[in-house]
Formats: C-alpha cells, structure tokens, sequence
C-alpha cells in the first residue's frame, strides 16, 4: 500500500523577489534594516545550530502581512562542523547570488557562503534591482571581480581552488563597492564590503553583522508590523508582468510593422520605385 506525505505549512503572501520587482514597492532605509534584520537573526539560528543554507535569495525568503520573514526552501542545506573538514559540492546557490569561492570550485567552505548572499540581498534591496545578474559563471566571477576588485596573491595561494587557473584574471580590478554604492545609506556601506569580501575569511558572521553600525545608527529599523501592507507580491507575479509587457511590445512591434507594410505599398502604387527614378 502506497501512501503520501502533506505537509501544510503557513501562507506567506509575499517573498522578496517579488517586492523588489514590483513597481509600486520603493523601501526606505528602516524597512530594509528591518528585513535585513530578520534575514541575519534567520541565518545566526542555522549557523548556530550547524546547518548551511546555500540557496539564499529573494525568492527564498517569504514574507507575510505582519511584516515577518521567513527563510524557505532548504532543498540545498547541509549540516557542517566549523571544526572539522568537510567536503561538499560547489553546485550550490543561485548563480546571481553565489560566493567567489564556490565559482572557483572550492570544496571545503563555511558559512560566508550565506553571508556572500545576505550583502548581495541587502545591496539590492537599496539599488531596486539585482546588483550582479551574470548569465554565465563567467560573467558572473566577471561583475564580482569588477565590482569588489580581484582576488590577491595571497587569496590564490592560500586556497589553491581548482578553478584558479580557469577563472584568474589576467589583469587586476580595482576594488569599488563605495564608488559604485555611492548613494546608498553611509552606515550601509561597511557592512555590504564586509559582507562581500572576496576572502571568505574575512566576511563578518551572522552574529557580527548585527551588532554592525547599519543596526546600531538612525534611522533604526522599524518593527515588522509597521511594514506597509502590500499586494500579494511573489517572483513568478513579476515573471508574469515581464512575459505580459514582453508580449505586448512583440504585439505592438508587430502592429507597427503592419502597418509600415501597408503604407509602404501604398506609396508604391502612387510612387515610382528608387530603381525606376535612377533609370530616369
């Protein structure tokens, strides 16, 4: 006899993704202390307790209409010791948002993974949009060493990563996360550059980023009932708004040729054409 396991758990109107995406949401400095906030506390729990969760991005992270945010999908978690070698896979984490060092191939990592995330979050919860959208795992080590400067000798000698002859750039980037941030919160900037520090090593803990001065400083974050209540919000709604706008100017383009099409064969019955004037 077969039999089935339900799981039901509680509806989340929202996630991340979706908020960000969505043409109606701008967050003000507060606000995104206060997701940013819940996101840190969720990932000091896991870490705490010895679990990585190596997939964390805006769709991951639901949120409801009180304002609270839940980490989701641990289809990709595993447990780890901090104090014992473990190998694990390097296939982890959505591409946009996954550390350098997972790109390069590296086996034996810890919990910057997540932390790599959590600032890649927290900058695009600023900037309205992705901070390094790659296409490809070459585009995307691309706009990380574009955008927080290429690894040191001392990084390529000190990990040996097996992707290192690949992926190593030919010439050095220059480190400018406060030049390219420049217009985000001054209290933000320190925790986003230490939070996507190429060196894992040196990317503050769960526990460390929130005793960060982007916490500590006005405006504080507001609680998460204070939260404007917003439409249901998800990422596959923005990927219906995008698929219906990329329908619509496909429709009109398509209208608009017809149209070309129809008057150009009306001037052609009224006009003689190029090569009949040039055999005037």
């Amino acid at each position: 006899m077969s039999c089935s396991l339900y799981l039901v758990f509680q509806y989340m109107e929202h996630d991340l993704a979706g908020l960000v995406a969505s043409p109606i949401v701008k967050f003000t400095e507060p606000q995104v202390k206060c997701y940013i906030h819940q996101l840190l506390s969720g990932l000091e729990h896991c870490h705490n307790r010895g679990v990585l969760h190596r997939d964390i991005k805006g769709s991951n992270l639901l949120i409801d209409d009180e304002g609270l945010l839940k980490i989701a999908d641990f289809g990709l978690a595993t447990f780890f010791d901090p104090n014992r070698k473990h190998l694990m896979t390097s296939r982890v984490v959505t591409l946009w948002y996954r550390a350098p060092e997972l790109l390069l191939g590296a086996t034996d990592y810890g919990v910057g993974v997540d932390l790599w995330s959590a600032g890649c979050i927290l900058a695009e919860l600023f900037a309205g949009r992705p901070v390094m959208p790659g296409r490809t795992e070459v585009e995307q080590l691309h706009k990380i060493y574009k955008l927080c400067g290429s690894p040191s000798d001392e990084y390529w000698k000190k990990y040996k990563l097996p992707n290192a002859t690949i992926f190593k750039p030919r010439e050095p980037y220059k480190r400018c996360i406060k030049e390219t941030f420049k217009d985000f919160p001054p209290s933000s900037l320190f925790l986003i550059d230490t939070l996507l520090a190429i060196d894992p090593a040196e990317r503050l803990t769960a526990t460390a980023a929130l005793r960060s001065e982007f916490f500590t400083t006005e405006p504080y974050a507001c609680e998460p009932s204070s939260l404007p209540k917003y439409p249901p919000s998800k990422e596959i709604d923005a990927k219906r708004r995008d698929d219906e706008a990329r329908r619509l100017r496909a429709a009109g383009k398509a209208q608009g040729d017809g149209t070309r099409k129809t008057r150009t064969r009306n001037r052609a019955r009224a006009v003689p054409a190029p090569e009949a004037n040039a055999e005037l």
